[in-house]
């Protein structure tokens, strides 16, 4: 990975298959690493709300 480069965190292959088999719709090779950034995103708020609350697990409950 060069700089600047963020790794996917979705399956690419199963996404395809959800939004084909949802609405029949092709999907686009920027759609994954823009649901990546939305997750990480997410991801970082849940982790701040688990330390906020003294945890050191992010559960279910700090996604919200």
């Amino acid at each position: 990975m060069s700089n600047g480069e963020k790794e996917v965190l979705v399956v690419v292959s199963k996404l395809k298959q959800y939004i084909r088999s949802k609405s029949g719709m092709n999907t686009a090779g920027s759609v994954a690493p823009a649901l990546s950034d939305v997750i990480r995103n997410l991801c970082d708020q849940a982790i701040e709300k688990a330390r906020k609350d003294g945890r050191k697990t992010v559960m279910d409950r700090d996604f919200s």
